[in-house]
């Protein structure tokens, strides 16, 4: 009696279980402190990795948290093939990211490009736009700033196979 007692509780929490709905819970977020680590082999790659940071910023400065900009601290890192996007000379080709990230910037967002790597593709700091700080290098820049308490994040970016139609 006892096991069929104990099965009967066991499938009616299950049963109750399956009929539930998902909720939707707001995490108590505080203000954010990330470091981006842009190192792409595509100058193109850039263009997805800011949805990254729009991502990020998107639900903090939404309800039910209401972040002002200035209250989240930024910074990207730049320092791979997607540093060309960033070059004066550039700007034509890469138009619409820059604009992209000078929309960003006006929010308080500091884009870092990495001094060695401008070095390697023959850039002096008067070449790159001025939302640029170039810094000495983009791996203790990322260091530094962990040090410090910032997450860092570093997008992955995938090319899409399947349009959610025809995977859902």
């Amino acid at each position: 009696m006892f096991k069929a007692s104990l099965a009967g509780i066991v499938l009616l929490f299950w049963g109750s279980q399956a009929s539930a709905e998902a909720t939707r819970e707001p995490t108590p977020y505080d203000p954010q402190k990330v470091v981006f680590d842009f190192y792409f082999n595509d100058p193109v790659h850039i263009g997805p990795a800011l949805y990254w940071i729009r991502s990020l910023m998107g639900p903090l400065m939404d309800e039910p948290y209401g972040y002002a900009p200035e209250e989240l601290d930024i910074k990207v890192v730049v320092h791979g093939a997607e540093i060309v996007t960033l070059a004066n000379n550039n700007y034509e080709q890469y138009r619409e990211v820059v604009e992209r990230m000078r929309y960003y910037h006006s929010l308080g967002i500091e884009f870092r490009v990495c001094g060695q790597a401008a070095d390697d593709y023959g850039y002096r700091v008067e070449d790159f736009d001025d939302i640029v700080q170039v810094v000495p290098n983009a791996i203790t820049e990322l260091a530094h700033w962990q040090m410090r308490g910032y997450a860092l994040i570093a997008p992955k970016i995938m090319e899409k196979r399947y349009a959610i139609e025809e995977i859902r």
